[in-house]
């Protein structure tokens, strides 16, 4: 059976979104995030943290396949978390939106923090967003499912090898954005950051390949994680959705 469909513009109040039947809010005025602290989900939740805005979060269990669901399903059909729902969007709307990046974006610019203000700025942030979406994000991926899931049974490590290579020319790259700037763009922490980070972490801890990839080589991007993890509304993001109990 096909998930149900909407047409945002038919919805005026969050009750009429599917996905609240599965996850009921408790507090239906705030921001809606439907996630769990991966990667992709805690640059939401970090995001979030980071710019005070009113949310609330429900867990997406992967062990009951929730993501699976027809309730899930209505909201992002590639069934992959994080997903949102804002109950106060654009135009006094309700707007759902699922990808973590387009998210960030959009919460950027609900908030008017984490984002520069001028277009060049603006444009420059968002290749770095984009660099992790579709570089980082995959590439790290990879590495973790040939290096530490089903991937490492297998006798040919050619396509671990393949992958570490690429994690390590990645790293290269942000090691050389790093060596003249406290992080992506400049002095200014922003959503660049927040993309980016979370994957490094858990390149070298969740994945546990940081001498796969050699990554004592990147003082730059070392010192930078280093950065980001401590700050305050970090270590608060990655605990985000806390689990049952």
């Amino acid at each position: 059976m096909r998930a149900p469909r909407y047409d945002d513009r038919d919805m005026q109040t969050l009750a009429d979104f599917p996905i609240t039947r599965k996850w009921p809010p408790r507090h239906p005025a705030r921001l809606q995030l439907y996630s769990l602290p991966t990667p992709n989900g805690v640059k939401v939740s970090i995001m979030l943290e980071e710019t005070g805005i009113p949310y609330e979060a429900h867990r997406v269990s992967f062990d009951a396949r929730d993501q699976m669901s027809p309730e899930f399903l209505s909201l992002n059909p590639n069934n992959k978390i994080p997903a949102i729902v804002d109950p106060d969007g654009p135009d006094g709307r309700p707007l759902a939106l699922f990808e973590s990046g387009a998210i960030l974006v959009y919460l950027a610019d609900k908030s008017g923090k984490l984002m520069p203000a001028d277009a060049h700025g603006r444009y420059e942030t968002l290749q770095w967003v984009m660099f992790q979406m579709g570089g980082v994000g995959p590439m790290f991926g990879q590495v973790g499912f040939f290096h530490k899931f089903a991937g490492r049974e297998f006798e040919d490590k050619r396509p671990r090898d393949r992958y570490a290579a690429e994690a390590r020319r990645l790293l290269g790259v942000l090691d050389e954005r790093l060596a003249s700037r406290a992080w992506i763009m400049g002095d200014d922490y922003g959503i660049a950051d927040i993309a980016i980070f979370p994957w490094v972490r858990n390149l070298v801890g969740f994945y546990d390949a940081a001498e796969l990839v050699g990554f004592a080589d990147f003082a730059h991007v070392t010192r930078a994680l280093a950065a980001f993890v401590a700050r305050p509304a970090v270590q608060r993001g990655l605990a985000i959705p806390k689990p049952p109990g």
